[in-house]
């Protein structure tokens, strides 16, 4: 990755990938996206496709339904969560809440609930894209699969109780366990594991 001025990349737009078989609601979503300043660079209409395109195109985040053809958005959401190709947005009915928390399970960063519109939609893509952000932080301190599996739950853990007990949101949880592992030069595991054993309470300055 280049820091250099001249380089597009460095101002270029997050590229989405937008998986829904209701054209309609594709259409909607793909126009959103676009008035927001996202780049839309594949649309699929079934949850096999969906994979497919995000396999080759590599996409920054993808938006896809949790009901599909071919193959269901969860399974679909787990199989592109579990490659770390991109942060996963699901769009859910509102009556849909046992597929949410299975989307959760799955993978998936956020959802969003139909009908929707940009207030609803680029906030959950910020939430997306910041776990995403998260997840791939802690797991590059880890090799082992299972090791990775565990630190996550860990970090999710202190970052709860900081939460909790210095009032603080999800990602300035995250951050605070982030700048403290830097400045004691341990790893983000660590230092929530500090938080888990002492509380966080004591932690405010």
């Amino acid at each position: 990755m280049t820091n250099e001025k001249n380089d597009p990349a460095a101002t270029s737009p997050t590229r989405v990938l937008v998986a829904e078989d209701e054209v309609l609601i594709r259409t909607d979503l793909v126009e959103m996206l676009t008035e927001e300043g996202y780049e839309v660079v594949g649309e699929a209409g079934d949850g096999e496709q969906a994979i497919e395109l995000a396999m080759e195109l590599r996409p920054d985040l993808v938006v896809m339904d949790v009901k599909m053809p071919k193959l269901d958005g969860i399974s679909a959401a787990e199989k592109i969560a579990g490659e770390r190709i991109a942060p996963v947005v699901m769009l859910t009915a509102f009556s849909q809440r046992e597929l949410v928390d299975r989307a959760s399970k799955a993978g998936a960063m956020a959802y969003v609930v139909k009908p929707f519109g940009k207030s609803d939609l680029v906030p959950a893509i910020e939430i997306a894209a910041a776990r995403f952000a998260e997840i791939k932080a802690v797991e590059a301190e880890v090799s082992d699969l299972s090791e990775r599996l565990e630190s996550r739950k860990i970090v999710d853990r202190a970052k709860g109780m900081l939460q909790a007990g210095l009032s603080l949101t999800e990602p300035e949880a995250f951050r605070w366990i982030q700048k403290t592992a830097m400045d004691l030069r341990k790893s983000m595991r660590e230092v929530a594991e500090g938080v888990i054993e002492h509380g966080a309470g004591s932690k405010k300055k």
